[in-house]
């Protein structure tokens, strides 16, 4: 699962978040920068959205947990209200998965039947199980999915119901999940 930093919910010294060009897009905590150069994309106390722009950006501090310099896009919240998958397109809680594109290309839609039905939270429904591969991470290599959630609070929900790194199903060209297939 991966989910949706918030910079207002994260403290520590400020640290530049660095677009592409080596600008600074906006001071934040280095607790949000931590947690937004592992997720990808995160929510500025600004209002604005950010994400993921490129990789080996000379300018930017050190990641922790990846060792890569992140710089990151400032992105139009209306457009991209939970940030931008390496798809181009906006991610979407509960729907967008990150993938290995070498096994599951950008685009292919997947059904979790451990997901179809487990409670999305906030009186939302339930999920339908199925899904979209609009992203890609480092660490997401081979036969793994990671699951968009938006919320560290529905990822610990979802965690309970269905834990991670545990396994599970993955469906290509389901019938059930045909309304989410682009035509």
């Amino acid at each position: 699962y991966y989910d949706f930093p918030i910079e207002a919910e994260h403290g520590g010294p400020p640290v530049p978040l660095m677009n592409a060009k080596c600008e600074p897009i906006a001071k934040v905590p280095r607790g949000f920068f931590e947690a937004v150069c592992v997720q990808g994309s995160g929510s500025l106390a600004s209002g604005g959205t950010v994400s993921f722009a490129k990789r080996d950006c000379a300018c930017a501090e050190i990641c922790p947990r990846t060792n890569q310099r992140i710089c990151f896009d400032a992105l139009d919240k209306k457009a991209f209200p939970w940030g931008r998958g390496a798809s181009g397109n906006p991610i979407t809680p509960l729907r967008s998965v990150a993938a290995d594109t070498q096994v599951l290309p950008m685009g292919t839609v997947i059904y979790i039947p451990e997901l179809d039905g487990v409670g999305r939270g906030s009186n939302e429904g339930a999920s339908d199980g199925c899904f979209v591969v609009e992203d890609r991470g480092l660490k997401v290599q081979g036969e793994h999915v990671d699951i968009f959630t938006g919320h560290p609070a529905r990822t610990a929900l979802l965690n309970a119901e269905v834990p991670s790194n545990q396994g599970v199903t993955v469906v290509v060209d389901a019938p059930k999940c045909a309304h989410l297939a682009k035509r």
